[in-house]
Parts: structure tokens; sequence; C-alpha cells
């Protein structure tokens, strides 16, 4: 019987380790790669921090040669229903799910959504993926990200909130847990790539050596 592979991913940082171990096991097996995700909301209502989640998938799903990417957005009915369905239209043979902290998938640990695939599609194998202990470290460095916007004035570009016509990027900035300044991360995206910058006390640091065309670059309102 051909196999079949399905990476189930959900918000966190998990997500792309998931798709590469599905990739490595599809590469393996030689068989086609589905990765899926489940939202309750509709698309237009996204934050930017899902958005951004979801484009890094997208690109992680391309290097690992992914069939399909297939999100199922404005989805009330369980998450284990809406996977069986997916699986049974797809063949799948073998799930590949994550154990997230903090997330939709934590109730995996307490064997709900097993029980209930195991019932819906017994013919399916179940690989879960727990988050290993440097990803939730590191998770622990940075408050919650937040929309934020690089302003180019004379001293290079700089972070603000409010966004206006001035605004060279929008994106996601991860302000660093136990400061009282804008000091972190600020992630964007450039032609379909995910950039990741320093900000220290509300300035890029080297961004003209990171993204060498910056100044010709307007984000659209």
């Amino acid at each position: 019987m051909d196999e079949v592979i399905l990476v189930c991913v959900y918000y966190g940082p998990n997500g792309e380790r998931l798709i590469r171990r599905g990739g490595k096991i599809a590469n393996m097996l030689n068989c086609p790669l589905y990765v899926l995700t489940v939202d309750p909301l509709p698309e237009d209502e996204l934050d930017i921090e899902k958005i951004h989640y979801i484009e890094k998938w997208k690109i992680a799903a391309k290097e690992h040669n992914v069939q399909e990417f297939i999100i199922k957005y404005n989805e009330k009915r369980p998450v284990a229903k809406v996977i069986s369905e997916v699986a049974k239209q797809e063949h799948v043979t073998q799930l590949v799910l994550g154990q997230t902290a903090q997330s939709r998938w934590k109730e995996i640990t307490k064997g709900s959504i097993i029980n209930v695939l195991l019932n819906e599609i017994p013919f399916v194998d179940i690989h879960i993926v727990s988050v290993s202990r440097e990803l939730k470290d590191q998770e622990g460095f940075f408050e919650k990200g937040v929309r934020a916007y690089l302003l180019k004035d004379n001293e290079g570009y700089r972070l603000c909130f409010n966004h206006t016509q001035q605004d060279v990027y929008e994106g996601i900035f991860y302000k660093e847990v136990g400061t009282d300044f804008n000091n972190g991360v600020f992630k964007f995206m450039k032609d379909n790539h995910m950039i990741e910058v320093h900000v220290c006390d509300d300035y890029v640091k080297e961004f003209n050596e990171l993204i060498p065309e910056a100044t010709d670059t307007k984000i659209k309102s």
C-alpha cells in the first residue's frame, strides 16, 4: 500500500520542526506529503502573528516538496474531526502531530484527540512530536508578538507602533522579557521570505547590510 503523510501544525514555535519531520519521513518513503492547519476564525480575522506563522510554514512546505498546504478557516468542528476528514480525503496512512505548550494541541497530552483519531481513522499510524526544551526556553525570552512598523528617519530605521504613510515595513515585534526599552526582534516578510532583525533602543542595527534594497521597498496600506 502506498504511503501518504499528513502533518498537522498550529500556531507556535513547533510548526516548521513538524514539517521537517514529515518531510524526512516522506523522503525516506518516497511518498506524498500534506500539511494541515485548522483555525476557528475566518481568514480575514487572523492577526498579523498568525499570518506570519502561515507564511513561514508555506516556505517550509515548499522546501520539503509538500503536495498541498491545506488551511481550514472558520472551522467550528472539533480539530480531530477535521483531521480525520482530510486524512480520509487524501488517503493518508501516517499522521504527524505536535505537542506544543499552551496551544489547541495541548489536549493531545490528555489523549482526547488521539482517542477520536484512533476511532475515526484506525488505518493511520500516528506520530506525536514533543517540543524540545530548547524551543520552550527560547519562547520564554520574548513577550507575545505585537504588530509594529519600521519608519525610516535620519538615524536609520526606527520601530513604531502606529501606522503612517512613512512606514517602510510592517511586521511583528517581539520584546525581550525584563527590559524597559524596545529591545528585541522584529520579523517581517520580504519577497516571500521571513526576515528577522534585531532592535536596540527603538532602532534596527545593521539594517542596510541585511536588506540591501530596503530603501526601495514600500508596504501597501
